[in-house]
């Protein structure tokens, strides 16, 4: 087992540098200079405490909602619609952070990721419900749930809950509860202990614990859990709820820490960023930090390297789908060997 997870890195390792092999010869290719694109990205992303604060800041966002959908990957679903999640945890922290007033200030941004959390998980129970009650496609509930949570929030943020400004965003949150930041000028906020944190959690939770057991092995096989004495159905509700309650907990440090203010559709495919960084590693929670970190740099990056090497940010884009499409074949080359290998046994028992 301990070879098979190591091959696993090695092919994780490889496959990246064989992306960025095909980025260099590309941009080549169009005639950029791809040495000078690669050290703009490198710098874009860690030289300077604005740059490389910019990369933890973007880290945080893709860090959760990635640990939370290969949470969910773990009972078997496919949490498509974390990032409604993400905006609903964002406004409830927003709501709870401007109109609860008098608390301390520890107790109060307690309350506001208490608000995050439950809401995320009220919402990823949805699908997870429909499907062990009635066997629905989570998929297909979690993607159009995604469309209502922000459809939601956006009405919430230009309606009742308008700061008035003429800008589409919630009043300030109070000052108690904002995240202090921790690389001035940029936005990394004290939000990254917070993730970090809850990444331990999870990861104590899946690998150390029971209730991880039992994510593995309903994930495995559904059947075989429930002859083993265990729930899957409840197993399988509560993995979606904790997936949704860690796309809160991003929406929350996004609220507080970044903006102090919920901003009608400020997340640019931020849970997309994190579902790409779950399956790229096969949605194994130890790796997904190491991927969300390298997609948080490509993101920060990108910047400089289109401003200071004239190469368009697209690129970065078109690195990430090649490292995606080089991850799929590796996973096919694999599903093949196990065939082959089928193929063998069968051969000699005839």
């Amino acid at each position: 087992m301990a070879v098979k997870k190591m091959n696993r890195y090695v092919t994780l390792l490889l496959t990246l540098l064989l992306s960025l092999a095909v980025g260099f010869v590309f941009m080549l290719i169009l005639g950029y200079q791809p040495l000078d694109a690669y050290l703009q990205l490198f710098r874009g992303a860690f030289i300077g405490s604005v740059n490389l604060g910019t990369t933890l800041q973007k880290f945080v966002p893709i860090l959760l909602t990635g640990i939370g959908f290969a949470v969910a990957a773990k009972v078997g679903c496919f949490n498509a619609g974390i990032e409604g999640e993400l905006y609903l945890g964002a406004m409830a922290a927003a709501l709870t952070g401007h109109y609860i007033k008098g608390l301390p200030a520890p107790l109060h941004l307690l309350i506001c990721f208490l608000a995050a959390i439950i809401v995320g998980a009220l919402w990823a129970a949805i699908p997870a419900l429909l499907k062990v009650k009635w066997g629905v496609n989570e998929i297909a509930v979690c993607i159009l749930a995604g469309y209502v949570a922000k459809y939601i929030t956006s009405y919430l943020c230009n309606g009742p809950f308008s700061a008035g400004s003429g800008v589409p965003q919630t009043p300030q949150v109070e000052e108690g509860v904002i995240l202090p930041y921790i690389m001035e000028p940029s936005q990394a906020n004290a939000g990254i202990f917070i993730a970090v944190l809850a990444v331990a959690a999870v990861i104590w939770l899946i690998y150390r614990s029971t209730i991880g057991y039992k994510f593995t092995t309903v994930g495995l096989n559904p059947y075989h859990a429930d002859y083993m004495g265990i729930n899957s159905k409840k197993v399988i509700v509560q993995g979606m709820m904790l997936s949704g309650a860690l796309g809160g907990i991003a929406g929350a440090i996004e609220v507080l820490g970044t903006y102090g203010y919920f901003l009608d559709n400020f997340s640019l495919n931020i849970a997309n960023d994190g579902m790409l960084s779950s399956m790229i590693v096969w949605n194994d929670i130890r790796l997904v930090p190491v991927m969300s970190f390298f997609i948080a740099a490509l993101k920060a990056g990108a910047l400089s390297m289109e401003r200071f090497a004239g190469v368009p940010r697209s690129i970065v884009d078109t690195i990430t789908a090649i490292f995606v499409v080089f991850a799929t074949m590796e996973t096919l080359f694999t599903i093949k060997k196990k065939r082959k290998a089928k193929s063998g046994k069968g051969g000699k028992k005839e």
